[in-house]
């Protein structure tokens, strides 16, 4: 076989990627080749949990896209949606929660008719990726590839927070990953002695010396290509020229819910007046690829507090972090050995519902616009971000132009379902309530979002719309299923098509309630227990 030929061809070195890439290369007489558009993950700065935010700044190892501005949204501003380019994918560059989603989730993924992604089918793939320090047990792993810890060197605020929510009436919880998700508590991290555990650091690096597996980076896929039906190769962009490689078995996309759609839309596979509006030729109709986007809306409470003691960008907010690198530096201790998201709750807006359905993420800073409001951040205060965890409101991704290096245009359509936008002013009530609570009375100040003057549903509403954000979880957009919109198939590979599979977030029916990360890992496990099978 020549160095243009492997068995597997992988394109995106993300999550899924880098657990695929492990598995499928486990044979020695199996030849892989993981392609990945973004850089090397050799920055220091990919390791350190505290330097999360340099990541929504740079555009070396962040697609940065925009999503289509909405005139009522953000002032007309696009909403900002981050996206790894580098290996570990979006892994390398999140605040590292470890969350797997609810139970009823994946039991219905498998109501939609999709064998074998019930819960009790998947379970034993959350056992066998997670490393968890407090052990193993029935429902977690104690010694899989991705290393999960407790959270350490927290802000002393995050302990009103907790106090806060018991005084609102919530439960307290120390595994939102256990036996019931619901509850307020410290979040779990993919952090391995003070280091992010990144789905590359995981999976990838410990298997780059086999002489069967090809990393290329900085090799952007262009088009995949075709004989007949069957997919036979990819063609990629590296150095400025253009490349291909073949596959003898499959061709698989694990690009990401944006890039995985794009690709097929690319090689002409989606829905024909569309691929005719952006100028490329239809090869393939597949009406559902770039639709079913969905992804966790975010709004926040913004408080202003009497104290200092938490996070500030301002002059004298980072003189007092001034030596926090050097402990780090020297023992990988301190603040920056953890994410600043470091509590948050799974509430339910209503008594009667089976699962939770709004996610609150709480923050010792002022955060908005994924951290890239320095003067909000500059002054003294707490935030509390209210996510929708099943977004009933739908998206979509369509190409911009027949040029590959062009951004998708992407479409949320956050807030069009009205059950969306009572969850959230509903969940933003809830997160209210935490922080009027006696814990925080010496340090509660003036609240800057919704504002005191916004109390009826429209007003908050409204308000929400002005702070409006994502949790960057995009998914959906290859969706897994049987019907006329549907992608894959419970096998994950791409109707009407041969020897091609899409491996990421995009296949999930539904989005997940929680943080995706640790999610599609698992779909890589399962995917290369199948691709294995086949």
């Amino acid at each position: 076989m020549s160095d243009s030929e492997f068995d597997y061809i992988i394109v995106g070195g993300g999550s899924a990627g880098c657990v695929l890439a492990n598995r499928l290369s486990k044979d020695s007489d199996t030849r892989v080749c993981l392609l990945e558009a973004g850089p090397e993950d050799r920055t220091p700065l990919i390791g350190i949990p505290g330097a999360f935010a340099y990541f929504m700044f740079t555009r070396k190892y962040n697609w940065s896209f925009d999503a289509e501005p909405v005139a009522d949204i953000r002032d007309g501003m696009p909403v900002f949606c981050p996206q790894g380019k580098t290996l570990g994918g979006g892994s390398a560059i999140n605040a590292m929660i470890y969350i797997r989603g609810h139970r009823v989730d994946y039991d219905h993924w498998e109501s939609l008719g999709n064998r074998g992604w019930g819960w009790t089918s998947l379970l034993p793939y959350f056992r066998k990726n997670e490393c968890n320090e407090r052990g193993g047990d029935e429902l977690h792993g104690g010694s899989g590839p991705l290393y999960v810890s407790d959270c350490r060197n927290y802000y002393a605020i995050n302990d009103r927070f907790l106090q806060a929510a018991v005084e609102a009436g919530h439960r307290a919880t120390d595994d939102f990953n256990g036996a019931e998700q619901e509850g307020a508590g410290f979040y779990q991290f993919t952090i391995r002695d003070g280091r992010r555990c990144s789905a590359s650091h995981a999976y990838l690096k410990p298997v780059r010396g086999r002489q069967n597996l090809t990393v290329r980076c900085n090799a952007e896929a262009t088009r995949i290509l075709f004989e007949g039906k069957k997919a036979v190769g990819i063609e990629y962009r590296r150095k400025g020229s253009s490349e291909r490689v073949f596959a003898r078995r499959e061709v698989l996309l694990s690009a990401g819910a944006y890039n995985s759609p794009k690709l097929l839309m690319l090689s002409g596979i989606g829905d024909p007046a569309s691929l005719a509006e952006a100028g490329v030729e239809s090869f393939h109709e597949l009406p559902g690829v770039g639709l079913n986007l969905q992804e966790h809306v975010d709004s926040c409470v913004l408080q202003e507090s009497l104290k200092g003691d938490g996070f500030r960008s301002s002059p004298a907010g980072l003189l007092r972090m001034a030596l926090e690198p050097f402990r780090y530096l020297f023992g990988r201790k301190g603040k920056l050995e953890s994410s600043v998201t470091q509590a948050g709750a799974f509430l339910k807006t209503s008594s009667d519902l089976e699962a939770p359905d709004v996610q609150l993420h709480f923050l010792p800073l002022l955060y908005d616009d994924s951290g890239r409001d320095l003067k909000l951040m500059g002054r003294k205060g707490y935030s509390c971000h209210v996510c929708v965890l099943r977004p009933r409101s739908t998206g979509r991704m369509t190409l911009r132009s027949p040029d590959p290096g062009d951004p998708p245009r992407i479409e949320l359509n956050f807030l069009e379902h009205p059950d969306d936008c009572k969850t959230l002013v509903d969940g933003i009530r809830v997160a209210r309530k935490i922080l009027a609570s006696p814990s925080f009375d010496d340090y509660r100040g003036e609240e800057l979002n919704p504002g005191a003057d916004a109390q009826s549903d429209e007003q908050i509403l409204a308000r929400c719309k002005q702070k409006l954000g994502l949790v960057y979880h995009p998914a959906g957009t290859c969706k897994m299923g049987s019907d006329e919109m549907a992608v894959v198939d419970d096998s994950l590979r791409v109707h009407g098509l041969e020897s091609i599979r899409v491996v990421d977030a995009s296949i999930m029916p539904t989005l997940i309630g929680g943080n995706t990360n640790a999610p599609v890992m698992v779909i890589a496990e399962k995917a290369a227990d199948l691709i294995l099978a086949t």
